[in-house]
């Protein structure tokens, strides 16, 4: 086994440090992560997140995966997975959801004029799009999704409630699906629309998360018209069209590379301040074994990578890899808090703060839910990989 990159994916990794270590200045990194107390406006939060988008998407960076004739860089799998795992290590803004699941959705099933129609904008970073798939009574079980939307000639109206929408509060477009067909199974009846978020009667309400950042939204509509013209691919059919997407890198590096990095900076922590790690001897084994993990985890987000590189679909890998990496990440964040003891529950800039582990912690608690539960993890893992019968 080696345990190297290509000379040339190494040689992109190098370029990938040099374009972050340019535009991606430490202050602000510590902006967008909240620890000088956020962003004092949404559109100052819209105007960095779009600016550093336009940016990468100027070296045909944002789109990386994508194939060329739509814009995008026609990547290895192996470019991408350094990419990301270099983007997370570096705490840049995420990536946009228009790459993760429009614009692949738009290639597969969209029309030409579709296609022409925003795809370019996506590419470009012109367009900012947030995800509306959730609702109250329908998260892992996304089938349940209760929100209608009824023909009205060379309309849709929609009406129904969305929540947990990721920068639903920055968004320029929408991708949401929808029930079209009550009557039929839960599994079908299903299409996708694309949703102008200025449309009359789309209200959109922060949710503030119990570490207090907002990043979550719930999203209402009141008899919202859609064009027809914005729906993709076949009506009643969303469900397969949301479950196929292209095969692009999901090896979940990220949730490695930025466990490294939160590692690195407990381990400075300690040596900056010898007498936190001499209160708790066990806390040297604590980062010891954090570390250790990191690693595992990382040649856990590699295998996936290499798999597909490979043209192998890789399935209960990358849930092992998602699995491991949530439950890493809340580790991580435990360790910290033993390792600042009392200091670690002062936030935001308080007086004494060392840093802002509770934040950290807080936040961590959603990683085992967010992008597929560690029981829904377990299960795909269980059934698909070891072959053991459904209880």
């Amino acid at each position: 086994m080696r345990f190297k990159h290509e000379t040339d994916v190494e040689g992109f990794r190098k370029e990938v440090r040099d374009f972050i270590a340019q535009e991606l200045p430490p202050e602000e990194e510590r902006l967008r992560r909240g620890e000088e107390g956020g962003f004092k406006s949404t559109q100052e939060e819209y105007d960095y997140v779009m600016g550093f988008q336009k940016k990468l998407a100027e070296r045909k960076w944002l789109a990386m995966a994508w194939p060329e004739e739509y814009g995008g860089g026609g990547a290895s799998h192996m470019r991408q997975l350094v990419y990301n795992e270099e983007m997370a290590y570096h705490g840049a803004p995420s990536m946009n959801m228009g790459i993760a699941w429009v614009g692949p959705s738009l290639m597969l099933y969209g029309t030409e004029e579709q296609k022409k129609q925003f795809i370019p904008r996506i590419t470009s970073a012109d367009d900012w799009w947030c995800t509306l798939y959730s609702e109250p009574e329908a998260g892992s079980d996304l089938a349940a999704l209760q929100t209608r939307a009824v023909r009205d000639g060379d309309e849709w109206i929609l009406n129904g409630q969305k929540i947990w929408t990721s920068g639903g509060h920055l968004a320029d477009w929408g991708w949401l699906a929808a029930r079209t067909d009550p009557d039929a199974p839960k599994h079908k009846g299903i299409t996708m629309f694309m949703v102008d978020m200025k449309s009359p009667g789309v209200t959109v309400r922060p949710l503030v998360n119990i570490a207090d950042r907002h990043g979550f939204n719930e999203v209402f509509f009141e008899d919202v018209r859609v064009p027809n013209n914005q729906v993709v691919g076949e009506v009643n059919r969303g469900w397969y069209h949301m479950a196929v997407a292209l095969d692009f890198e999901r090896s979940g590096i990220q949730a490695y590379a930025g466990g490294r990095r939160s590692v690195e900076r407990l381990v400075e922590l300690a040596r900056e301040t010898p007498e936190l790690a001499q209160q708790r001897e066990a806390i040297r084994h604590q980062l010891a074994d954090r570390w250790l993990e990191v690693q595992v985890g990382t040649f856990l987000a590699y295998r996936v990578a290499t798999m597909q590189a490979r043209g192998m679909v890789p399935n209960h890998e990358a849930s092992a890899s998602k699995l491991f990496g949530s439950e890493m990440s809340q580790r991580i964040a435990r360790t910290g808090m033993n390792l600042l003891g009392m200091h670690s529950q002062l936030r935001d800039g308080t007086k004494h703060q060392v840093q802002d582990q509770a934040t950290n912690y807080l936040q961590s608690a959603s990683s085992t839910i967010a992008a597929g539960t560690s029981e829904i993890q377990r299960g795909i893992i269980a059934g698909r990989g070891l072959g053991l019968p459904r209880g």
